[in-house]
Formats: structure tokens, sequence, C-alpha cells
């Protein structure tokens, strides 16, 4: 029997969280608090109302974007240019290419073909496909570093097991499948230096501004232990205990396996996928982004006679609401630092957190803190690019040596509380075709479980390898 949903008029928590920030973002605007100049305000005023429609989904995240461009442009707050910034990143057309490659895999059934050769060793149960596809994703990242071209070849796979084992559209073993490929694509991915985005940004802004270089080893000791493998593994059990899937539903009969005549197609399909991701795999070797690799990918898919997406396909993979929602998340991240915010957010936040020399555990704790609060203004990206001009005097204030400070960021922008921060997760979440909403119920108990337990452990870890 369904539950009938409550009448009435009164307002739900996030309606009442959003009245709130609405009422602090006029205060803002009007008042000019905190030293900030009268362009600065209203910029922070439109930031916090994005912000908060992002976060409570009142409105779809491509309204929110949409309303951002607008207000920013009418107000005069800064140049079309840089508001659309979001529109010339890698990151947009990767998505772009991720869509179509997603697409191919499912209309040759070539997804359904790997997914016949992986049930036996994924598909014997529900909780052997979670733990399997987040093993499968966080191998993945070793080998291919953009989380969306992660998920665009392994989404359609996870819903192929997904079918098999009857998993239908909508049922928590469904979107279990979805968000273990989105976690598992994204979060252990932070742990290892050219596999995310926010790595990347952290090491070209260690290098540039301080002259520090992030050694690939170092990198991977310090963090891949316990925020790879260890938050993979509570990932896994908070999906086994928040989304289960019974039995029977597990059990279901599988479906047919695509026809012979698909063959030729899935062929081609594999051969573009096999030469994509030995390029993405040798990307230091080469050195052409691996967003622009996926476009090559994506043109060769769409090529008539070769291709196997169809225009009509074509349109229907692609979702301009989700590229609008993340344009507007990457534009939000570089206003918030061209506009002096960012800095100023970092400079406030530290002289708030109880930093000081001598309190080693507690000056971890605080930085690693530092940036995950930043990462809620800035969304994940930007993290890097507004603290790490902070280091140095991080560094001389907490008694940690620079690399030290600079290495606590990754703790604090791998663990996001909202979706809309890592705007991977979302895509993700689009290609397994469940709403993304339901990442929420994953990313806050696990940012609880990192907090409480993991940051302790990787503290100890830290201080066992002499870091600290």
């Amino acid at each position: 029997m369904q539950k009938t949903e409550k009448s009435g008029t009164g307002l739900g928590l996030p309606q009442a969280v959003a009245g709130l920030v609405f009422m602090l973002a006029g205060f803002v605007a009007l008042v000019q608090p905190w030293g900030l100049s009268s362009l600065q305000a209203q910029m922070l005023a439109v930031i916090l109302v994005t912000l908060v429609l992002w976060a409570t989904a009142l409105v779809p995240g491509y309204l929110a974007s949409l309303g951002f461009f607008a207000f920013v442009l009418v107000l005069g707050l800064t140049t079309p240019d840089l508001v659309f910034s979001g529109f010339s990143s890698a990151a947009v057309w990767l998505i772009v290419s991720g869509f179509v490659i997603g697409a191919a895999i499912g209309l040759t059934g070539l997804g359904a073909r790997l997914a016949a050769v992986l049930a036996p060793l994924l598909g014997g149960s529900y909780p052997r496909l979670i733990g399997g596809l987040m093993v499968t994703a966080a191998l993945m990242a070793f080998v291919m570093p953009s989380s969306v071209g992660r998920a665009a070849v392994l989404a359609p796979l996870g819903i192929a097991l997904a079918d098999r084992l009857g998993l239908v559209p909508g049922s928590q073993g469904r979107i279990g499948v979805a968000v273990a490929v989105a976690i598992g694509c994204n979060i252990p991915g932070f742990a290892i230096l050219p596999a995310n985005i926010p790595n990347m940004v952290l090491s070209g802004a260690a290098d540039t501004i301080l002259g520090i270089h992030l050694g690939y080893m170092q990198y991977l000791i310090l963090h891949y232990p316990i925020m790879g493998l260890l938050k993979s593994a509570l990932a896994v059990v908070l999906i086994l205990r928040l989304f289960p899937a019974s039995t029977t539903e597990a059990s279901a009969p599988p479906v047919v396996a695509p026809a012979a005549g698909d063959t030729g197609a899935q062929l081609r399909v594999g051969l573009v996928l096999l030469v994509t991701l030995g390029f993405w795999m040798t990307d230091s070797l080469h050195g052409i982004n691996a967003a622009w690799i996926g476009l090559v990918a994506a043109c060769a898919l769409l090529l008539p006679r070769f291709g196997v997406v169809p225009p009509q396909a074509f349109r229907q993979a692609m979702d301009f609401g989700l590229l609008l929602f993340v344009a507007g998340a990457l534009a939000l991240g570089a206003l918030v630092n061209s506009s002096g915010l960012g800095a100023m957010l970092g400079t406030a936040l530290a002289d708030l957190l109880p930093i000081r020399e001598g309190a080693a555990f507690l000056n971890f704790m605080s930085l690693s803190l530092m940036a995950t609060v930043t990462g809620l203004f800035t969304t994940v990206p930007g993290v890097p690019a507004v603290l790490t001009p902070l280091a140095p005097d991080l560094a001389q204030s907490s008694g940690f040596g620079l690399e030290t400070v600079l290495m606590t960021q990754v703790l604090g922008f791998s663990t996001p509380l909202f979706p809309y921060q890592v705007a991977p997760l979302i895509v993700a979440m689009q290609l397994s075709g469940e709403r993304p909403s339901h990442l929420l119920r994953i990313i806050l108990p696990l940012a609880g479980l990192t907090v409480v337990m993991l940051l302790p452990l990787e503290f100890l870890w830290w201080r066992l390898l002499g870091q600290i």
C-alpha cells in the first residue's frame, strides 16, 4: 500500500533552509557586511541563492544555472566571457563524449554482451555486484584519467548487469548499482594523482604558485590506503545497507543475450573504445587532453556508415540540462576566485579555525575540514585554486610542512557533502538512468564516517610515514 502525501501548506526542511539563505542573501546584498565591496556583496548574494537551489533541488539544476547566468549578467557583475567559461571547459566536452560513448555501448548491445561475460564474476549476488563494480571502477582509475570517461564505460555495463539480475528501473537494487558506479568512478580517484580534475588542479597550482612538484607515488602512498581502499569499502557497506535488494529480486531470470546481427556494430564500438582507452592511459606520453580524445571517439561513433549512433539517438542521449548545470558549477567556481571572494573565504576560515603550532591533530582536522567547507562555495575543482595561495601562511601557523598543508586539501575536497560539488557524480547517475538526488543518501553518511573514522586514521598513517 502506498503512502499518501501529506496535505497542508507547511514548509518542508528544504524550503525553510532556502528561505533562510534567501534572507541572508538579501541582507548581504543590501548591507555589504564583512568589508565586502558592492560588487562582491551582490556576487555573494547570487552565489548563495544558486548554491542553496542546487543543494535543495527546489528547482531543476539547469534552471538554477540559467538563473545564475542571467542575474550575474543583468547586474553587470562580470563579463560574459567569464560567465560562460564553463562551456569552454574540457570537462563539459568530456561529458558530451561520455554521453555518445554510453549511447553506443547501449544501442549496439555491447554492454549486455560484456555483462554476459562478467555475470559469472559479478552477478552471483547483489553484494557481489556492488562490490565488483566498486573494485572495477577503482582499478579503472589507475589507467583512465577521467572520471566521466570511466562512468561512460562502466555505467552501461552496470545497468546491463542489473538487467540480468532483474533489478528494474527505480528499484532499490537498480539505484544501488547506479550509486556504486557513480561513487566508484569518482571517490577512489581522488587518491590517485592523475585520475580526477581537482587533483591535477592542485598539482598545477602547487607547481605554478609554490614551485612544489607532487610525486605520483608519494601522493598514492599518502592517500590511497585509507581514502581510496577503506573509503570505497565503507561506500559498499553503506550502499548495501541503504539500497538493499531482496534475494528474489537479485535472482530473477537473466535477459536474452544480444542478437548475432549486432556483432559488427559491437566490434566497431569495441575498437573505438580500445583505441580511446589506449590514448587515455598514455596521456603522460602524448599530452593530449582526455576531453579531446573523447571528442574524437564521439565523432567516430557518430560517423555515417562506420558509426553506430544515429542523429535521433544522439539527440536522445544528450542531456542539455545537465550540461547547463555543469557549466554553471564551473562558472560559479571561476567567479568566486576572480571576484576575490575565494581568497576572503579562505582567509576567514583560517582565522576562525583553532590552528596553532604544537596541536598537530587539531591542526590536521582543521585544515582538512577547511577544504571541505571551501568546496561548498567553490565546488570541488575550485578548492585548490582558493587554498593553495594560502598554504605558506597556514604552514607557518600550524607548524606543518608546506607539502603536508597541500595534501590536507585532498582530504577535504574528496569529502563532498552535496552532489552538486562534484559534477561527474551527477553525470554518472544520468548515464545510469537514475535520479542524482539518490546520491545524497550515501554522500552525507560517507562524509560523516570520513570525519569521525577515516581522518583520524589518516592522521595516524601520515604520522607513521613521517609526514606530520
